[in-house]
This record gives structure tokens, C-alpha cells and sequence, in this order.
């Protein structure tokens, strides 16, 4: 069984976006989609965790009530959609509290916006263990220019803030890192989002068979907007920003599509209880 989170983001959140922004109206458009999301994985008969930002559920708090009365679980993606780089343990600790209180305890996983848990920002773990979450997925296990840790731990472990790259038996927050593949000599991230866009998918279904071969939770990411590109306003961005952005982005629906069909994915909290 594998894993599949949806992180669940406005058009404006995405790190490659906010820093161009200037007087666009941020206009709620992609939670429109909500309904549209849950029939597909209705279809196909697949539970999701939705890391959704907080001030989403602010905003349109029945978005949290259709996720949850369609069997789904909930996540943590900050309020504001914030690297936490950007945050301070008391920030991050308030946000936490804050979300709590929106979603009536019901949130205890969390993904970092942009997979921005290093060794610089791990102090988010103690937080976490203070608020009582139990799995954090914000670590891809190789290092790339935007994101990602060097790590040889594939499948799910033990993290403490001092310790995040290997099993710490004392860590109380399980880890869940994402997807990645070895392509000649090198590990590269092939998760979702980007990798999803422009890699072939014959690669993606050849690692997540090699994880399930090893015994080893695949676990895959997508952003809401991804999923209904048809709400997703087209920004002008700089060349690079604009092809990681808006790279095929009307083959993410179809490709992960083609995925649950192939294989089984489950939220983060049943994959946790049955694994118990």
C-alpha cells in the first residue's frame, strides 16, 4: 500500500509565484475544484490526506467538512502557505495551535510548504511533538537546488530535530519521505508535482514497483491545482519559474490518474493503523 497527499494550496501559494505577485486580488479559485477532486478519488476507490493551508479553511471551513465526510484525513500545510524558513519556533507553534483549533484536533501530519525541513528548520519537529502530531512527510531524500536532504533512509522512520536524516529511536514523530529514483548514477525526486509533469511515466510506475518490491510505502504528492489546471490563472513568471510552474500541467490529472488505477494508495492515518 502506498501513499498519496494532496496538498491542497491556492493558485497564489506557490512559492514560485508569491514572489511575483504584485496587485493581483487573491481570489479563492482552486478550492472551487473541491468537488471535482473527491469524485476522482471516489472512482478510484483511494483514501488521500489533504495538507491543506490553514487560511483555506478559514475562509470556506465547509471545504474541511466535505474532506472528511468522504473518509479523507487532513494535514497540516501552514496558514499562509509560509517555508519555514520564513517562521520561528513560536510562530510555527501558534500556527499549529491555531489550525488545531479549526479543524477540532483533527490534523496530526504535517507537510512543510516547498519540502522546506532541513537541518536549518528541524526545530518544527519539537513543535510538532509538543502539539501532539504523530508523522511529518516534509523530507525528499536527495539534495536538489530548491529542496531535499541527503538520506539513505527510503521508507518511513524515527525523526528528532537533532537527528533527521536517520532513525532516532527516541523520535516520536514518524517520517514518511517522498518518492525518489535512481536514474543512471544519481538519486533524483520523482514524487509528484514537477516530476510528474515532465518525467515518463513508465519511470514512475518502475520506482513506485521497486518500493513495493521492497516492501516500501511509495509516497507521492500533488498539488491541488494540478488537479483542475482548468482554475489555475496563468501567471507571468520568469522563463525558469514558468516552466516549473505550468510544464504540462494538463498531463497531472491523467498521469496520477494512470497511477491509482495501477496501483493502491491510502491516507497517511490508515496506512499508520493498519500498519500498527
Amino acid at each position: 500500500m502506498n501513499l498519496l497527499g494532496i496538498d491542497f494550496e491556492e493558485w497564489y501559494h506557490p512559492k514560485l509565484i508569491q514572489k511575483y505577485l504584485t496587485n493581483q486580488k487573491k481570489n479563492l479559485l482552486i478550492t472551487n475544484g473541491i468537488d471535482k477532486i473527491l469524485d476522482w478519488l471516489r472512482k478510484n476507490e483511494t483514501y488521500a490526506t489533504f495538507f491543506i493551508v490553514g487560511e483555506i479553511i478559514e475562509s470556506k471551513p465547509e471545504i474541511l467538512d466535505k474532506i472528511l465526510s468522504d473518509g479523507h484525513e487532513v494535514g497540516f500545510h501552514t496558514m499562509h502557505h509560509d517555508g519555514l524558513e520564513s517562521l520561528s519556533y513560536d510562530k510555527f507553534d501558534n500556527e499549529l495551535k491555531t489550525f488545531n483549533k479549526l479543524t477540532s484536533g483533527k490534523s496530526v501530519g504535517f507537510r512543510a510548504p516547498t519540502f522546506s525541513l532541513n537541518h536549518t528548520t528541524s526545530w518544527a519537529i519539537d513543535a510538532l511533538e509538543v502539539n501532539n502530531y504523530s508523522y511529518d512527510s516534509s523530507l525528499i531524500p536527495v539534495k536538489s537546488y530548491m529542496y531535499g536532504v541527503s538520506s539513505n533512509e527510503l521508507g518511513p522512520y524515527r525523526i528528532k530535530s537533532q537527528n533527521i536524516e536517520r532513525n532516532h529511536e527516541d523520535g516520536k514523530i514518524l517520517e514518511f519521505p517522498l518518492l525518489t529514483s535512481d536514474f543512471f548514477i544519481r538519486r533524483i525526486p520523482i514524487a509528484g508535482g514537477f516530476y510528474l509533469r515532465a518525467l515518463p511515466t513508465r519511470l514512475l510506475f518502475d520506482a513506485i514497483e521497486k518500493y513495493e518490491k521492497n516492501e516500501i510505502p511509495a509516497t507521492m504528492y500533488i498539488h491541488s491545482w494540478e488537479l483542475v489546471p482548468e482554475l489555475m490563472p496563468k501567471i507571468d513568471l520568469p522563463f525558469k519559474e514558468e516552466f516549473i510552474t505550468y510544464h504540462n500541467i494538463k498531463k497531472a490529472f491523467p498521469r496520477m490518474d494512470s497511477i491509482l488505477k495501477k496501483f493502491k494508495f491510502t491516507s497517511f492515518t490508515r496506512y499508520i493503523a493498519k500498519t500498527d
